[in-house]
């Protein structure tokens, strides 16, 4: 079993874009001209610490640009500990990638340093004595080299993992994973918007970590702060370092004499970069000014499937649910909106099976029972 404590931090869906290479957008909800100031931040700060290592799970590029790509690896090699990495749907657009974006099969060399010792999109990495890191790739394509809609672990990889997983019975093993195996949000799984964010697979993914004795997982994509719990099985979802409120994590794993573990977990936010003074205020209302198309389709989908006239007519009241969401241990009650919507909404807050608030999205400790226990 682990012998010593593990000290490591978290930057998700970092979105690496180099200047000249942002596209006009208008209506994104994340920052992207922040990416390198707030990685520039946050790793100085990283670098002055004790730490075992640094976990990215994906979306590492705004799209996969082969220069934004080398900026990352070439700061990453600076770090004064290691640095793991899973690709994200950002970071390999297409298949084969192009003469300005990489493909899947540049992806494991390109960031051999950060995980990947061969080929394969996915690997197996001792920290310490006793603690293991199984990084996972979740961004598939179709026969014609398009990226899938939804993640998904193909067969060839859940058949590694059960094989690694049987080798590595009776130790502490972590996942990394860029798309969410656990629901973060109500009906994650089947919701024509939430599909976009979950492991299609994820039940089979889900019965082979278990088998295997996992505990815990770390995913991105979804830019929010979750925590979410299956049974004995965690997903530590993290918000993108480029969309409000700009968080990164630090976590303190620790063994206990009973073969049990801890997990302290302790969240950042970014409050400001040069030409963003106020960074929490200006991007909260960044994301604000750009709800109503969002909340229009998010009134219109199910479970609400309002007419679109009457999902306008409410959005502007729900300017700040998204924010909310992605600050995580948030409540919500909308009580001057009809009650059958009121529901549905505080069925987003932080709150345990029986409506109570449960703030455990960014300041925790989780405890594990002992591996195969």
């Amino acid at each position: 079993m682990m012998v010593r404590p593990l000290r490591f931090a978290i930057i998700s869906d970092p979105h690496i874009a180099r200047p000249h290479t942002i596209a006009p957008t208008p209506q994104r909800f994340h920052l992207v001209e922040v990416s390198i100031p707030a990685m520039e931040q946050i790793l100085r700060s990283l670098e002055t610490q004790a730490l075992d290592f640094l976990l990215l799970p994906g979306d590492l590029t705004q799209h996969g640009e082969r220069e934004n790509h080398d900026w990352l690896v070439n700061r990453l090699r600076q770090l004064p500990f290691p640095a793991y990495v899973v690709p994200g749907n950002h970071d390999i657009i297409t298949r084969d990638g192009s003469d300005r974006t990489i493909g899947l099969a540049e992806f494991p060399p390109l960031y051999r340093d950060f995980g990947y010792s061969g080929d394969r999109p996915y690997y197996h990495q001792e920290l310490a004595p006793g603690a293991h890191l199984i990084g996972l790739n979740s961004i598939a394509f179709d026969d014609e080299g398009q990226q899938l809609f939804s993640g998904f672990v193909d067969g060839a990889q859940l058949d590694w993992l059960t094989q690694m997983l049987e080798k590595l019975r009776l130790e502490w093993v972590m996942v990394a994973i860029h798309h969410n195996v656990l629901e973060h949000l109500p009906g994650q799984s089947r919701h024509p918007m939430g599909r976009r964010y979950i492991t299609k697979n994820r039940d089979e993914l889900m019965r082979r970590l278990r088998q295997g004795g996992v505990k815990l997982l770390f995913t991105g994509h979804l830019h929010v702060q979750d925590i979410a719990q299956a049974g004995d099985l965690w997903e530590i979802t993290t918000g993108s370092l480029v969309s409000y409120p700009h968080p990164y994590r630090i976590l303190t794993l620790t063994p206990q004499p009973t073969g049990a573990m801890q997990l302290a977990i302790e969240s950042q936010r970014v409050q400001a970069v040069p030409d963003w003074p106020d960074l929490q205020t200006t991007s909260r209302q960044w994301m604000r000014d750009r709800s109503q198309h969002f909340m229009v389709k998010f009134l219109t989908s199910p479970p609400f499937n309002l007419p679109v006239e009457k999902a306008e007519f409410y959005a502007p009241e729900l300017q700040d649910f998204w924010a909310t969401v992605s600050a995580g241990d948030g409540l919500f009650d909308y009580a001057h909106l009809p009650p059958e919507l009121n529901r549905v909404f505080q069925a987003f807050g932080a709150v345990d099976a029986a409506g109570r608030h449960r703030p455990i999205d960014n300041q925790a400790t989780l405890r594990f029972s002992a591996a195969h226990a």
